[in-house]
C-alpha cells in the first residue's frame, strides 16, 4: 500500500478491525511516519436490478439512499437512523443470494422498513413508488396507515 503523503511503498498495519461490510486498517508509513486509514471490501458478484420493461442495471446503493432520503426529507429522523435502515435493507437484499432481483421487490422491502420508521416518509415513498394517479388513491393509502396505527 502506497503512502498517500509521500508515495513510499513501505507501510505497516498498526490496527485492523471489522467495519460495515469491510475491514478497516490503520496504517503507518515507514518513511515519513504519517498515519492513514484504508478500507478493504470483499468483491462480490454484482447484483442486478430488473427494472420495468425487463431492463437490467447494476444495484446502486446511492439510488436507494437518494429515494429514502427524499422520503425522509424534513422529518425528525437522524441521518444515522436512515443510514442504519439502508444497511438493513441492503443486507436483506444481498442476503437473498440471488444475482438478479426485481425493482418491485426492492421497493416493497423499502416500504416495509419506512412503514416501521415513519408514516409520512412511508406515504411519500409509496406515492412515488406506486405511482398514485389521483388524490383518492393517496387518501386510501393514508387511511390504511391510520387504521394500522389504531
Amino acid at each position: 500500500m502506497k503512502c498517500p503523503f509521500c508515495n513510499a511503498e513501505d507501510t505497516k498495519v498498526i490496527d485492523s478491525r471489522p467495519a460495515d461490510n469491510s475491514i478497516r486498517r490503520r496504517r503507518q508509513c515507514e518513511v515519513c511516519g504519517k498515519r492513514f486509514t484504508t478500507y478493504e471490501k470483499v468483491e462480490t458478484i454484482p447484483l442486478m436490478i430488473i427494472k420495468k420493461g425487463d431492463r437490467r442495471e447494476p444495484y446502486d446503493r446511492a439510488k436507494l439512499e437518494d429515494g429514502v432520503m427524499r422520503a425522509c426529507h424534513k422529518r425528525p429522523i437522524s441521518v444515522d437512523t436512515v443510514s442504519a435502515m439502508i444497511d438493513e435493507i441492503e443486507n436483506e437484499i444481498m442476503g437473498r443470494e440471488e444475482k438478479e432481483i426485481p425493482s418491485s421487490e426492492v421497493g416493497e422491502i423499502v416500504m416495509e422498513h419506512l412503514r416501521r420508521l415513519d408514516d409520512v416518509a412511508y406515504v411519500r415513498f409509496a406515492s412515488v413508488y406506486k405511482e398514485f394517479k389521483d388524490v383518492d388513491t393517496f387518501l386510501r393509502e393514508i387511511e390504511k396507515v391510520a387504521k394500522k396505527k389504531n
